[in-house]
């Protein structure tokens, strides 16, 4: 059986996730963290050094602030470490580096394999179609704090990859110019309760091409979330991202 810590179990992704849980066998929450204590089907601790339970993983959907601790948590545990959160900055970014050298990390701004399969689709159309504008426009609820969405950014950064010119433009509002080739434009939506959509357009002469990818629901997330969880307490130490996961899954 595999034990979990979830952090920001009261979230929406956490909510979801703890669903999901109930309907597994090889899987359990053993306890979760959140901004405010709570008694019920597993204890939510609002510190995650307060956890005394034993557990093989922590899995992480909250915010970039709480980085820092789940770093020292699972180094002082040896815990292996799976984050969802989004909005991540270069100095967490580096936390989690380091911390990989001593435990499993996995680190995904989107846990849906189809979307990584959206990646890899946009990468290849961008090397195809290396003289097309290139827009990614994104649309999440109006709950989201960050934006562009980290998903946006996954697929700017592997176009940028075989486009490595390319500029990243945010926001043309206060440009009087032409478009120029090497940008790629990134828009966020906000709105609703959209789930999530990422749509990568590519404009050339004469013709439009759009790959599109639409979350209807969160269990997309949490389903790729668990698989994570699975696939990175039988690794060594070391940065794990969804490419590994999915490339475990075809050997």
């Amino acid at each position: 059986m595999i034990k979990i810590i979830l952090n920001g179990a009261r979230g929406k992704m956490g909510k979801t996730i703890a669903e999901l849980v109930e309907a597994e066998k090889d899987i359990e929450i053993v306890a979760g963290v959140d901004v405010v204590e709570e008694k019920g089907k597993f204890p939510i601790y609002d510190s995650i050094f307060k956890i005394e339970d034993r557990a093989d993983v922590i899995v992480d959907f909250s915010n970039p602030e709480a980085i820092n601790n789940l770093c020292e948590y699972a180094l002082s545990h040896r815990i292996p470490l799976v984050v969802g959160t989004t909005g991540l900055e270069e100095h967490h970014k580096k936390m989690l580096q380091d911390a990989s050298k001593t435990v499993p990390v996995f680190v995904s701004q989107n846990m849906s394999l189809g979307v990584f399969l959206t990646v890899m689709l946009a990468q290849q159309a961008a090397r195809v179609l290396s003289d097309f504008d290139v827009e990614i426009v994104e649309r999440h609820h109006n709950q989201k704090i960050d934006a562009p969405s980290g998903t946006a950014l996954m697929l700017a950064d592997a176009i940028r990859e075989v486009r490595n010119e390319a500029d990243y433009v945010y926001c043309r509002a206060d440009r009087r110019e032409k478009r120029k080739k090497s940008e790629i434009g990134i828009h966020s939506i906000r709105a609703g309760n959209l789930v999530g959509e990422h749509r990568v357009i590519f404009g050339g002469e004469d013709e439009t091409i759009e790959i599109t990818h639409v979350v209807t629901s969160r269990k997309v997330l949490a389903k790729g979330a668990l698989k994570a969880a699975r696939f990175i307490v039988t690794r060594a130490p070391g940065y794990y991202t969804m490419a590994d996961l999915v490339k475990s899954l075809n050997t």
